[in-house]
């Protein structure tokens, strides 16, 4: 494969398949799930990128997700299943899910995107995880994307709860500042820099006028949350 002049991965698609052991019988269908856009825009010869298979592979880890959870912890709250279920696929769990497996090596990368690291990416191996799944899906079914995440699940699971990080850090911070008698927290978009395939944002949090936190982020989402959850972190309040 091509990876020193920054396209394929190390690893293609059938020798990922072999490893994981995912049950592909279309390997042009896992293919595609591992294009980026970027790999795309310089070979016209390439069918499609894996956005709308992200796209798919969105709303089955929702369902998928939230169901095993429900079996998993049939006494807990719908409040807290929801936020654990959030937890289990923010951009950066499903992004560490994808590291475990070694994604980034076998991602069609285009070469602007390579030099910017994007084989590290959080943005992009969480989407590549996302495009995994909804190829598999549409390959094999609910029951073999089931049995792929499951082992995964349960171990993050327990990591996110032993370490209360399936606490919204924003919400969190406005009840503080309710709890104060303080106003709504505000969050203002202060700069946004590099290419728009690696764009950082940059965001602070402001609450009655004055600046409590500051966060960066590939989105302006992922920006805030760092920003409360650093505005916290100031103030002494424990997620």
């Amino acid at each position: 494969m091509k990876n020193a002049q920054g396209e394929p991965g190390v690893e293609s698609p059938r020798k990922l398949a072999q490893r994981l052991q995912l049950p592909f019988s279309d390997i042009l269908l896992l293919t595609r799930a591992l294009t980026h856009r970027s790999y795309v825009n310089e070979h016209p010869e390439a069918l499609e990128d894996n956005e709308r298979l992200e796209f798919l592979g969105d709303a089955v880890l929702d369902f998928l997700v939230g169901a095993w959870l429900y079996n998993r912890f049939p006494e807990m709250p719908e409040g807290n299943l929801t936020r654990l279920r959030s937890a289990l696929v923010r951009t950066e769990q499903l992004a560490e899910f994808a590291s475990k497996l070694n994604l980034g090596e076998a991602i069609f990368l285009g070469r602007g995107e390579v030099e910017a690291g994007g084989r590290q990416r959080l943005a992009l191996l969480c989407a590549t995880f996302e495009a995994l799944i909804g190829a598999m899906y549409l390959d094999a079914g609910f029951e073999a994307v089931r049995s792929f995440i499951d082992p995964l699940l349960e171990p993050a699971a327990r990591q996110i709860l032993s370490g209360h990080k399936d606490k919204d850090p924003k919400s969190l911070l406005q009840e503080w500042a309710q709890s104060q008698g303080q106003g709504t927290p505000i969050y203002r978009t202060i700069a946004a820099s590099g290419p728009d395939h690696a764009k950082v944002f940059e965001v602070e949090v402001h609450i009655n006028g004055e600046i409590f936190g500051l966060g960066m982020g590939y989105s302006k989402q992922a920006a805030a949350k760092v920003a409360a959850r650093n505005a916290l972190e100031a103030l002494g309040v424990h997620l």
